[in-house]
């Protein structure tokens, strides 16, 4: 244990000497076995942040040893304490949920042989007798009259399989059985150990890892272009971003319907890849230009990113894993926030409720508040603005003071802003949405439109929205300062409760 907490410690050191402790550690732990599982979870995560972050060749080709192999260290039993949302995805555990089922499509197409119906966990089994008994007309009568069927044994006798039922069934039916899936992790590459994208040098750090406090937007911002190209050939690069996601629970709207045809890639510098797209035309929000990425340090996926832009705003969701949080996440953030200026011309970003702590524990656990406060975003209220003030002068004066939840929970109630358009913390797409759309069959950019008076401009709306890619569209809202002034005094929220509530949506 006392050489697992050693290379713990080493995690963003650097040096010569932190190298030569790192092998001989890793060396040593490699041929120990844990009892703990908290003790196997420790020496996994350790493993893989300095596989992303190796201090030389030795200790990367090592970690890569020891995590390619991590499923012969598994206990046959107690896989339920490798089942959590902050450590799922080990190579040798299982992962279970109720996927989509476009995820689940996806995933099957690769792993059908590794994933199956977790019945066990499945217990509204009678939703599946509506289906089945469309499906197989001897089960019909089942369905019709009997109070107690058995369907799993209707679905395993008929020889009926998990790609069988997706095949047959439409995604929106399927999505409504919520069927609990069990994907075996055992035997194969798409784990949190295994997962790789080959890369051509490895970046080794030569200091210590940047903190906030080295990080400045306006600095970053100023620096040269980002070098933006395009993927050829992105199918293995998407499933790829698919498993990586699935095993962690997690599934966006973008991973789901990617637009093949614009996935890019951008080169942050000290090892960081960046593929980003938009989604496919069919699967376009109304208003709001969709678009997401995940990230890859060495070769490693560090997290995700998700942003809905509208005229000059871009409503960020960003998400590093739990394993990388101490890996220079202020500097990945502002280069993230760089590049999609420049590629979209976005200037003003907001931060919702939730990922402030709006009903969500992990976010004022973490202080989540004070992450992006540090870094310029501002409160859209002042009495938001005034409480924030009193918690910054105590902080300074009182080393060691932390804000307690409740306080974090209140400054958590309204959004934050960075940029100089501070309005856009007070428009809420929802009560826009509530005061245009009618239930007439129109557009939602047709009902929008019938408030601004504008038919010249619904038409070049609609003909960018339509664009082979989304940033067209953006362009063209950025460019109509009557149109933004419109959708903002209709999309404008009183202080106070309604604010708040219609904001967390």
């Amino acid at each position: 244990m006392r050489a697992l907490e050693q290379l713990m410690s080493l995690k963003g050191q650097f040096s010569a000497e932190a190298a030569r402790l790192a092998e001989a550690l890793l060396e040593s732990l490699a041929k120990k076995q844990f009892r703990e599982p908290r003790d196997l979870i420790s020496f996994h995560e350790i493993t893989l942040f300095l596989r992303a972050y190796p201090q030389s060749r030795r200790v990367m080709e090592l970690a890569d040893t020891i995590l390619f192999s991590f499923q012969d260290r598994m206990p046959q039993t107690e896989h339920e304490a490798f089942e959590n949302v902050e450590i799922s995805g080990i190579s040798g555990t299982s992962i279970a949920t109720a996927f989509s089922h476009q995820f689940a499509s996806s995933l099957t197409q690769r792993h059908a042989k590794e994933i199956s119906i977790d019945w066990d966990d499945y217990e509204r089994t009678d939703r599946l007798g509506p289906v089945l008994g469309k499906l197989l007309p001897a089960a019909f009568e089942d369905w019709s009259v009997e109070p107690h069927v058995d369907w799993r044994v209707w679905f395993e006798k008929a020889g009926c399989t998990l790609v069988w039922l997706l095949r047959k069934i439409e995604p929106s039916v399927y999505d409504s059985l919520e069927i609990p899936l069990r994907w075996d992790l055992a035997a194969t590459n798409a784990t949190r150990s295994r997962t790789r994208l080959p890369r051509r040098s490895v970046y080794y750090h030569d200091g210590p890892l940047l903190k906030r406090s080295d990080v400045s937007f306006e600095q970053e911002f100023k620096k040269a272009r980002f070098g933006v190209t395009r993927v050829a050939k992105p199918e293995k690069l998407l499933e790829t971003i698919v498993d990586t996601s699935a095993v962690r629970y997690r599934e966006l709207w973008g991973f789901m319907h990617p637009d093949l045809a614009h996935v890019y890639h951008a080169d942050f510098g000290r090892g960081v890849d960046f593929y980003f797209f938009g989604v496919a035309r069919e699967w376009r929000l109304p208003f709001r230009a969709y678009h997401c990425g995940m990230y890859f340090k060495n070769g490693v996926p560090l997290g995700y990113f998700e942003g809905l832009s509208f005229f000059e705003r871009m409503e960020v969701g960003f998400n590093l894993y739990y394993t990388f949080r101490e890996g220079e996440t202020a500097w990945l953030y502002a280069q993230t926030l760089k590049l999609f200026r420049e590629h979209l011309g976005v200037t003003c970003f907001t931060i919702d409720p939730y990922q402030l702590g709006h009903e969500n524990k992990e976010a004022i656990e973490s202080g989540a508040y004070w992450f992006y406060r540090k870094l310029g975003f501002r409160p859209v209220t002042e009495e938001i603005a005034r409480l924030t003030q009193r918690e910054e002068e105590r902080i300074n004066a009182e080393p060691g003071y932390r804000t307690p939840p409740g306080k974090l929970r209140r400054l958590a109630k309204m959004p934050v802003v960075y940029g100089p358009s501070l309005e856009w913390g007070r428009f809420s797409l929802h009560t826009l949405m509530q005061k245009t759309q009618k239930a007439d069959g129109q557009s939602a950019w047709e009902s929008l439109l019938r408030h601004v008076r504008s038919e010249r401009a619904l038409k070049e709306i609609l003909k960018a929205k339509n664009a082979p890619e989304e940033t067209v569209y953006l362009r063209l809202l950025q460019r109509s300062p009557k149109l933004r002034a419109s959708i903002l005094r209709l999309g404008n929220v009183r202080l106070g409760d309604e604010m708040g509530q219609a904001l967390s949506h």
